[in-house]
């Protein structure tokens, strides 16, 4: 926790990721969501719909993404700041690093969740280890003869 405070913008867009996340959770779904904003406008809102699709991927944070690239027209978000309910998942948080969002805010900690089974500290910790020593194996597998995709990929640009 840092000891300066928060500009009135950063909260004003906390606030509607909380009352998001409220929503959600009184609407029987999980208590996240997630709020996009460029450029002091906000892009994209969503709520985790994990339990409404059926989706383990449909988080809030992701939500946001996706709307968001379909609103701007790009892949890129470049510019862009996600405020979250919850400290984002590993996922989340590549997604935003794969796609160039500039910051991100949370406002529940990972510890703040632990209680009630909505941290992924775990997770964080797997993936710190190298991916021989995680629990989900990952492993090359080139069959013979396969070679090529990404140069064929990239002379088709």
């Amino acid at each position: 926790m840092n000891d300066r405070p928060a500009e009135p913008r950063h909260l004003e867009f906390m606030r509607e990721a909380l009352a998001l996340a409220r929503a959600n959770a009184a609407a029987g779904g999980r208590p996240f969501g997630a709020v996009l904003v460029r450029d002091g406008e906000v892009i994209a809102r969503a709520a985790n719909r994990i339990l409404e699709t059926g989706d383990p991927t449909a988080h809030a944070e992701l939500l946001t993404i996706r709307e968001a690239a379909l609103a701007l027209g790009l892949t890129r978000l470049d510019g862009c700041t996600i405020y979250a309910s919850g400290h984002p998942c590993p996922m989340c948080l590549a997604a935003m690093h794969l796609c160039g969002v500039e910051a991100a805010y949370y406002a529940y900690s990972n510890e703040d969740g632990d209680a009630f089974g909505l941290s992924t500290a775990a997770v964080y910790a797997q993936m710190a280890l190298p991916p021989a020593q995680q629990r989900l194996p990952l492993r090359r597998l080139l069959p013979d003869g396969e070679a090529g995709l990404y140069a064929d990929w990239a002379r088709r640009g």
